[in-house]
């Protein structure tokens, strides 16, 4: 298994350097030069796996044997022997033909842990083995940033520097990055928009002479790990559906403001999952869900809203989903990225727009649409929904056609997002952990959001 650019300007390369290039060094993204097949027997083998034994197997696939297969086990089961719950992602009903898929077990309360947790323990084994320095640079919206410095803190050969947008992420977000007070981990509070932390993320990694000299490595959905890891819990949700009698095609209802998410899940219908429909679920900043419908994927302005781990207008895997959407055709893709970043848009048209239509059912959630939901599943069904959740449970309902079973992954503790509870006078008790983050002196430092200011703090901490 090789991995190659969406842009088609680097030679094939293997898992661990896939993993360590991050971005490719033409500016593409990084995707598996053949997407693995998984027979109907070989689904009914994994049915019985527990979560960490599916992972192995799921993981193999792309692996190959740059990782000894006893070395692939033991970074799985150390990845999840940290998360609360044995089933590791289960899956709760909610009410006839609607699931909730709980990926908030970590120990950073968010579905971001379970991917890196894994690609930070993978990190710290090729640091290890190949006695190269690891220096992570990366952006969040919120959970990211916490999960991946849970996922290195105070591991020797590893430096860390987060940047998230200054007083855009919940409380409890800023919290659990920024009482962090390791040596190997920098805060940076950007002073802007999650699309202006990401954007210097992309430029600074596309500047390959900066990036190769200061040993930067990936931590966001742009590490093609990210999304093998999350493929994962597709498989396992259906696997729990299936071991209760539930039979034949399910849909999954996918809160996304990067895109990651739901392409991982894109992936494993690729792979052979009997996937029906993958609903695409948007808050205000409706980038995507406003380019299946049209065929227009152009930013409009930015909205703040109650799930802000959601308000992105430029989706970094998005690319990803161009090059299947155009039969693997790098040219294509590289036309398209050069064609939005002179003119700010890309329009879909014909057959193209036509398969997007049919991979993709979307709904962008407004604010009240969100804290509706919140109130209505707290009252009818006695489960609390964090407002990410509650934009998928909210496009569900809106797209799921009757008789038909939808997952809804639930993406953060709703105690991560209390400001939005709390609007509709839902009392909750935050986990211990959380709780304890309150009055803890916090670490960051504000900068402002332009290249070199990224980069002067970079070169001092690296």
């Amino acid at each position: 298994m090789n991995y190659v650019s969406t842009r088609g300007q680097v030679s094939p390369i293997g898992f661990i350097d896939a993993i360590l290039m991050g971005l490719a060094d033409d500016g593409g993204l990084l995707v598996p030069e053949r997407i693995p097949q998984v027979s109907e027997d070989t689904l009914k083998q994994w049915q019985k796996l527990t979560y960490q034994e599916l992972a192995l197997e799921v993981f193999s696939l792309y692996v190959n044997d740059e990782i000894p297969r006893a070395d692939l086990k033991k970074l799985v089961d150390d990845s999840y022997s940290t998360f609360r719950h044995e089933a590791v992602t289960p899956v709760l009903r909610l009410h006839e033909g609607r699931y909730v898929l709980e990926l908030f077990h970590g120990p950073t309360f968010a579905f971001k842990d379970i991917a890196l947790q894994f690609l930070g323990n993978l990190y710290s084994y090729v640091s290890r083995k190949t006695n190269s320095i690891i220096h992570i640079l990366g952006a969040t919206s919120g959970d990211t940033g916490a999960s991946a410095i849970e996922g290195v803190r105070g591991k020797e050969g590893i430096r860390i520097c987060i940047l998230h947008p200054h007083q855009k992420v919940s409380k409890v977000q800023e919290l659990q990055m920024t009482t962090v007070d390791d040596a190997n981990v920098l805060n940076l509070s950007v002073e802007g928009t999650f699309d202006d932390c990401q954007r210097i993320i992309k430029e600074l990694f596309a500047d390959v002479e900066f990036k190769h000299r200061y040993h930067l490595r990936a931590i966001n959905s742009i590490n093609i790990a990210r999304i093998l890891a999350q493929t994962v819990y597709y498989f396992y949700a259906y696997f729990q559906l299936a071991n209760q009698g539930i039979a034949g095609k399910i849909n999954f209802s996918v809160p996304t403001g990067n895109f990651g998410d739901i392409f991982a899940g894109y992936l494993a219908k690729k792979m052979g999952l009997p996937i029906d429909q993958l609903i695409l679920a948007t808050n205000e900043n409706n980038i995507l869900a406003r380019f299946v419908k049209d065929g227009v994927y152009q930013p409009g302005e930015f909205r703040g809203t109650h799930s802000p781990s959601m308000d992105i207008q430029v989706a970094s895997n998005f690319e990803r989903y161009l090059f299947y959407l155009y039969g693997e055709n790098s040219e294509t893709v590289t036309g398209l990225m050069a064609q939005f970043k002179a003119e700010g848009r890309i329009d879909i048209t014909g057959d193209a727009l036509k398969q997007v239509q049919a991979d993709f059912g979307a709904h962008s959630v407004g604010n009240e649409e969100c804290l509706n939901t919140i109130s209505e599943y707290h009252e009818k069904h006695g489960y609390l929904l964090d407002p990410h959740t509650a934009c998928g449970a909210a496009a569900a309902d809106k797209l799921t056609p009757p008789g038909e079973v939808t997952v809804v992954l639930s993406t953060a503790h709703p105690a991560k997002f209390d400001e939005a509870i709390r609007l509709r006078n839902i009392t909750q008790t935050y986990p211990s952990q959380i709780q304890a983050l309150f009055g803890m002196q916090q670490f960051q430092k504000v900068v402002g959001g332009t290249n070199e200011e990224i980069k002067k703090e970079l070169v001092t901490f690296f």
